[in-house]
Protein backbone atom coordinates (compact mmCIF):
# COMPACT_ATOMS: atom_id res chain seq x y z
CA UNK A 1 0.00 0.00 0.00
CA UNK A 2 1.54 3.11 -1.03
CA UNK A 3 1.97 5.99 1.42
CA UNK A 4 0.39 9.11 1.55
CA UNK A 5 1.90 12.77 1.60
CA UNK A 6 2.29 13.89 4.94
CA UNK A 7 0.49 17.76 5.76
CA UNK A 8 4.64 18.90 6.87
CA UNK A 9 6.23 17.67 3.55
CA UNK A 10 3.04 19.33 1.54
CA UNK A 11 3.95 22.85 4.04
CA UNK A 12 7.76 22.50 2.89
CA UNK A 13 5.93 23.28 -0.67
CA UNK A 14 6.35 26.74 0.58
CA UNK A 15 2.80 27.92 -0.77
CA UNK A 16 -0.66 28.27 0.93
CA UNK A 17 -2.28 24.78 1.54
CA UNK A 18 -5.72 24.39 0.61
CA UNK A 19 -8.30 21.35 2.27
CA UNK A 20 -11.50 20.73 2.77
CA UNK A 21 -13.70 18.96 5.44
CA UNK A 22 -16.26 16.05 4.87
CA UNK A 23 -19.27 15.36 7.66
CA UNK A 24 -19.58 11.91 8.01
CA UNK A 25 -22.50 9.71 6.23
CA UNK A 26 -25.08 9.11 8.26
CA UNK A 27 -26.28 5.63 6.65
CA UNK A 28 -24.95 3.63 4.05
CA UNK A 29 -27.34 5.15 1.49
CA UNK A 30 -25.55 9.12 2.00
CA UNK A 31 -22.24 7.68 1.05
CA UNK A 32 -22.33 7.64 -2.89
CA UNK A 33 -23.16 11.17 -2.62
CA UNK A 34 -20.36 12.04 -0.28
CA UNK A 35 -18.01 10.52 -2.35
CA UNK A 36 -19.45 11.83 -5.72
CA UNK A 37 -18.63 14.90 -3.20
CA UNK A 38 -15.18 14.53 -3.12
CA UNK A 39 -14.79 13.27 -7.08
CA UNK A 40 -16.48 17.04 -7.74
CA UNK A 41 -13.99 18.95 -5.50
CA UNK A 42 -11.01 16.48 -6.21
CA UNK A 43 -11.00 18.95 -9.75
CA UNK A 44 -9.59 21.80 -7.81
CA UNK A 45 -7.16 19.43 -6.34
CA UNK A 46 -7.17 20.57 -2.77
CA UNK A 47 -4.01 19.16 -1.04
CA UNK A 48 -6.28 17.44 1.44
CA UNK A 49 -9.23 16.43 2.66
CA UNK A 50 -10.03 14.88 5.88
CA UNK A 51 -12.79 12.76 7.31
CA UNK A 52 -14.49 13.31 10.55
CA UNK A 53 -16.97 11.19 12.53
CA UNK A 54 -20.38 11.95 14.50
CA UNK A 55 -20.19 12.61 18.07
CA UNK A 56 -19.55 9.34 20.48
CA UNK A 57 -17.60 7.71 17.66
CA UNK A 58 -21.33 7.26 16.12
CA UNK A 59 -20.50 6.12 12.09
CA UNK A 60 -16.75 5.56 12.26
CA UNK A 61 -17.24 2.78 10.19
CA UNK A 62 -19.39 4.67 7.61
CA UNK A 63 -16.50 7.38 7.88
CA UNK A 64 -14.04 4.91 7.29
CA UNK A 65 -15.47 3.59 4.27
CA UNK A 66 -15.74 7.04 3.25
CA UNK A 67 -11.97 7.78 3.92
CA UNK A 68 -10.92 4.80 1.80
CA UNK A 69 -12.74 4.94 -1.21
CA UNK A 70 -11.56 9.16 -1.34
CA UNK A 71 -8.12 8.08 -1.24
CA UNK A 72 -8.75 4.51 -3.13
CA UNK A 73 -11.00 5.40 -6.00
CA UNK A 74 -10.75 9.56 -5.96
CA UNK A 75 -7.14 10.15 -5.42
CA UNK A 76 -7.50 12.26 -2.99
CA UNK A 77 -5.06 12.77 0.40
CA UNK A 78 -7.15 12.09 3.61
CA UNK A 79 -6.80 12.84 6.37
CA UNK A 80 -9.07 10.44 8.82
CA UNK A 81 -10.25 11.63 12.53
CA UNK A 82 -9.47 9.45 15.53
CA UNK A 83 -10.95 10.77 18.90
CA UNK A 84 -10.77 9.09 22.22
CA UNK A 85 -14.57 8.79 22.98
CA UNK A 86 -15.84 5.50 23.19
CA UNK A 87 -12.31 3.21 22.22
CA UNK A 88 -9.74 1.87 24.84
CA UNK A 89 -6.01 2.15 24.22
CA UNK A 90 -5.93 -1.37 22.28
CA UNK A 91 -8.71 -0.46 20.45
CA UNK A 92 -7.23 2.96 19.48
CA UNK A 93 -4.16 1.32 18.73
CA UNK A 94 -5.47 -1.17 16.60
CA UNK A 95 -7.26 1.16 14.41
CA UNK A 96 -4.11 3.87 14.26
CA UNK A 97 -2.13 0.08 12.84
CA UNK A 98 -4.74 0.07 10.44
CA UNK A 99 -4.92 3.49 9.33
CA UNK A 100 -1.02 3.09 8.95
CA UNK A 101 -1.33 -0.20 6.83
CA UNK A 102 -3.65 1.68 4.54
CA UNK A 103 -1.14 4.15 3.78
CA UNK A 104 -2.76 7.44 5.73
CA UNK A 105 -0.03 9.12 7.16
CA UNK A 106 -2.36 11.83 8.74
CA UNK A 107 -4.54 11.79 10.79
CA UNK A 108 -6.86 14.44 13.14
CA UNK A 109 -5.93 13.42 16.97
CA UNK A 110 -9.48 14.74 18.64
CA UNK A 111 -10.59 13.96 22.14
CA UNK A 112 -14.15 14.10 20.79
CA UNK A 113 -17.53 15.49 22.11
CA UNK A 114 -19.55 13.50 24.14
CA UNK A 115 -22.40 11.20 22.38
CA UNK A 116 -25.65 12.02 22.15
CA UNK A 117 -27.65 12.75 25.22
CA UNK A 118 -24.35 13.44 27.53
CA UNK A 119 -23.33 16.53 28.80
CA UNK A 120 -20.02 15.95 29.89
CA UNK A 121 -17.17 13.87 28.03
CA UNK A 122 -16.58 10.47 30.03
CA UNK A 123 -13.52 8.60 29.66
CA UNK A 124 -13.77 4.95 28.37
CA UNK A 125 -12.52 2.53 31.03
CA UNK A 126 -9.03 1.82 29.47
CA UNK A 127 -8.91 4.95 27.17
CA UNK A 128 -7.65 8.41 27.01
CA UNK A 129 -9.02 11.84 28.97
CA UNK A 130 -7.26 14.48 26.93
CA UNK A 131 -6.27 15.15 23.03
CA UNK A 132 -2.99 15.03 24.04
CA UNK A 133 -2.72 11.80 25.39
CA UNK A 134 -3.86 10.23 22.09
CA UNK A 135 -1.43 12.30 19.80
CA UNK A 136 1.66 11.32 22.46
CA UNK A 137 0.04 7.43 22.20
CA UNK A 138 0.27 7.46 18.03
CA UNK A 139 3.66 9.44 18.26
CA UNK A 140 5.12 6.84 20.17
CA UNK A 141 3.74 3.85 17.88
CA UNK A 142 4.11 5.32 14.41
CA UNK A 143 6.77 8.53 15.10
CA UNK A 144 6.68 9.42 11.18
CA UNK A 145 2.70 9.94 11.33
CA UNK A 146 1.69 14.02 10.45
CA UNK A 147 -0.75 14.71 13.32
CA UNK A 148 -3.59 17.12 13.52
CA UNK A 149 -4.48 18.99 16.54
CA UNK A 150 -7.76 21.23 16.93
CA UNK A 151 -7.97 24.88 18.64
CA UNK A 152 -11.00 27.47 19.32
CA UNK A 153 -9.87 31.11 18.18
CA UNK A 154 -12.72 32.22 20.63
CA UNK A 155 -12.03 29.74 23.40
CA UNK A 156 -13.38 25.82 23.67
CA UNK A 157 -16.37 25.84 25.17
CA UNK A 158 -15.65 23.85 28.23
CA UNK A 159 -12.23 25.72 28.96
CA UNK A 160 -12.47 28.33 32.08
CA UNK A 161 -10.04 30.66 30.27
CA UNK A 162 -8.18 31.44 26.90
CA UNK A 163 -5.27 31.11 29.24
CA UNK A 164 -6.46 27.95 30.40
CA UNK A 165 -6.85 26.74 26.88
CA UNK A 166 -3.88 28.35 25.27
CA UNK A 167 -2.13 25.97 27.85
CA UNK A 168 -3.77 22.68 26.56
CA UNK A 169 -2.81 23.90 23.39
CA UNK A 170 0.97 23.64 24.37
CA UNK A 171 0.30 20.22 25.89
CA UNK A 172 -0.74 18.87 22.77
CA UNK A 173 1.65 20.80 20.62
CA UNK A 174 4.32 19.11 22.74
CA UNK A 175 3.28 16.03 22.84
CA UNK A 176 3.64 15.65 19.16
CA UNK A 177 1.17 17.92 17.27
CA UNK A 178 2.29 19.04 13.84
CA UNK A 179 0.10 21.47 12.96
CA UNK A 180 -2.94 23.54 14.07
CA UNK A 181 -6.34 23.67 12.49
CA UNK A 182 -9.06 26.10 14.12
CA UNK A 183 -12.76 25.89 14.51
CA UNK A 184 -14.49 28.27 12.66
CA UNK A 185 -14.98 31.76 12.84
CA UNK A 186 -15.90 35.04 10.78
CA UNK A 187 -13.92 37.55 11.99
CA UNK A 188 -10.23 37.36 10.62
CA UNK A 189 -9.53 39.42 13.48
CA UNK A 190 -10.04 36.46 16.01
CA UNK A 191 -7.26 34.17 13.92
CA UNK A 192 -5.12 37.07 14.08
CA UNK A 193 -5.09 38.06 17.70
CA UNK A 194 -5.13 34.38 18.30
CA UNK A 195 -1.82 33.46 16.27
CA UNK A 196 -0.09 36.18 18.35
CA UNK A 197 -1.16 34.65 21.70
CA UNK A 198 -0.38 30.65 20.74
CA UNK A 199 3.15 32.33 19.54
CA UNK A 200 3.41 34.21 22.76
CA UNK A 201 2.91 30.51 24.35
CA UNK A 202 5.84 29.26 22.35
CA UNK A 203 3.82 27.34 20.18
CA UNK A 204 5.83 27.66 16.77
CA UNK A 205 3.47 25.03 14.70
CA UNK A 206 1.49 26.12 11.63
CA UNK A 207 -2.24 27.47 12.64
CA UNK A 208 -4.77 26.67 9.61
CA UNK A 209 -7.32 29.01 10.06
CA UNK A 210 -10.83 26.75 9.96
CA UNK A 211 -13.81 28.64 7.57
CA UNK A 212 -17.26 27.57 6.94
CA UNK A 213 -19.34 29.14 4.40
CA UNK A 214 -23.20 29.86 5.81
CA UNK A 215 -25.38 27.92 3.38
CA UNK A 216 -28.25 28.19 6.04
CA UNK A 217 -29.32 30.69 8.45
CA UNK A 218 -30.96 28.67 11.18
CA UNK A 219 -28.21 26.21 10.90
CA UNK A 220 -25.30 28.56 11.00
CA UNK A 221 -27.13 30.28 14.22
CA UNK A 222 -26.89 26.60 15.97
CA UNK A 223 -23.56 25.81 14.83
CA UNK A 224 -22.15 29.07 16.45
CA UNK A 225 -24.11 28.28 19.61
CA UNK A 226 -22.64 24.56 19.80
CA UNK A 227 -19.18 25.80 19.35
CA UNK A 228 -19.22 29.76 20.97
CA UNK A 229 -18.15 30.98 17.77
CA UNK A 230 -19.40 34.87 17.26
CA UNK A 231 -22.02 35.58 14.22
CA UNK A 232 -20.78 39.25 12.95
CA UNK A 233 -24.18 41.33 13.35
CA UNK A 234 -22.75 42.86 9.79
CA UNK A 235 -23.30 39.23 8.18
CA UNK A 236 -26.64 37.82 10.07
CA UNK A 237 -28.32 41.21 8.68
CA UNK A 238 -27.07 40.45 4.92
CA UNK A 239 -28.27 37.06 5.40
CA UNK A 240 -31.73 37.94 6.94
CA UNK A 241 -32.66 40.00 4.34
CA UNK A 242 -32.31 37.39 2.07
CA UNK A 243 -33.31 34.48 4.04
CA UNK A 244 -36.30 33.30 1.75
CA UNK A 245 -34.12 33.07 -0.81
CA UNK A 246 -31.93 29.60 -0.24
CA UNK A 247 -29.32 30.12 -3.02
CA UNK A 248 -28.98 34.04 -1.81
CA UNK A 249 -28.35 32.86 1.39
CA UNK A 250 -25.73 30.88 -0.08
CA UNK A 251 -24.41 33.14 -2.06
CA UNK A 252 -23.78 35.54 0.78
CA UNK A 253 -22.39 33.15 2.76
CA UNK A 254 -19.75 31.60 0.31
CA UNK A 255 -19.12 35.87 -0.76
CA UNK A 256 -18.37 36.43 2.47
CA UNK A 257 -16.18 33.50 3.07
CA UNK A 258 -14.20 34.00 0.14
CA UNK A 259 -13.26 37.96 1.20
CA UNK A 260 -12.38 36.05 4.44
CA UNK A 261 -9.68 33.28 2.46
CA UNK A 262 -8.24 35.88 -0.01
CA UNK A 263 -7.46 38.34 3.29
CA UNK A 264 -5.83 35.06 5.73
CA UNK A 265 -3.86 34.05 2.49
CA UNK A 266 -2.86 37.89 1.53
CA UNK A 267 -1.66 38.21 5.22
CA UNK A 268 0.09 34.94 5.50
CA UNK A 269 -1.80 32.52 6.83
CA UNK A 270 -0.31 28.71 5.94
CA UNK A 271 -3.56 27.97 3.80
CA UNK A 272 -7.02 27.62 4.35
CA UNK A 273 -9.26 24.51 5.86
CA UNK A 274 -13.15 24.49 4.29
CA UNK A 275 -15.71 23.17 6.32
CA UNK A 276 -17.72 22.71 3.56
CA UNK A 277 -21.01 21.04 4.86
CA UNK A 278 -20.42 18.26 2.20
CA UNK A 279 -21.13 20.86 -0.61
CA UNK A 280 -19.06 20.67 -3.63
CA UNK A 281 -20.10 23.73 -5.25
CA UNK A 282 -19.52 25.98 -2.17
CA UNK A 283 -16.00 24.39 -1.64
CA UNK A 284 -14.76 24.88 -5.27
CA UNK A 285 -15.65 28.70 -5.57
CA UNK A 286 -13.78 29.28 -2.04
CA UNK A 287 -10.76 27.23 -3.09
CA UNK A 288 -10.61 29.24 -6.71
CA UNK A 289 -11.21 32.02 -4.61
CA UNK A 290 -8.20 31.07 -2.42
CA UNK A 291 -5.77 30.33 -6.15
CA UNK A 292 -6.41 34.13 -7.18
CA UNK A 293 -5.58 35.29 -3.86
Amino acid sequence: MSKQQTISELLSIGRPLLSVEFFPPKSEESIEPLVGAGKLISTCNPDFVSVTYGAGGSTRDLSATVSKRMKDEVGLNVMPHLTCVGSTQEELGEIVDDFYAEGYRNIMALRGDPPHGQSDFQVTQGGFKYASDLVAFIKDRHPDICLGIASYPEKHPEAVSLDADLDALRIKANAGGSFITTQLFFENAAYFDYIDQVRARGIELPVFPGIMPVLALKQIKRITQLCHSELPAELEAKLSAVESDPEAVRRVGVEWAMRQVQELIEKGAPGVHIYALNKAKSAIEIINAARNA
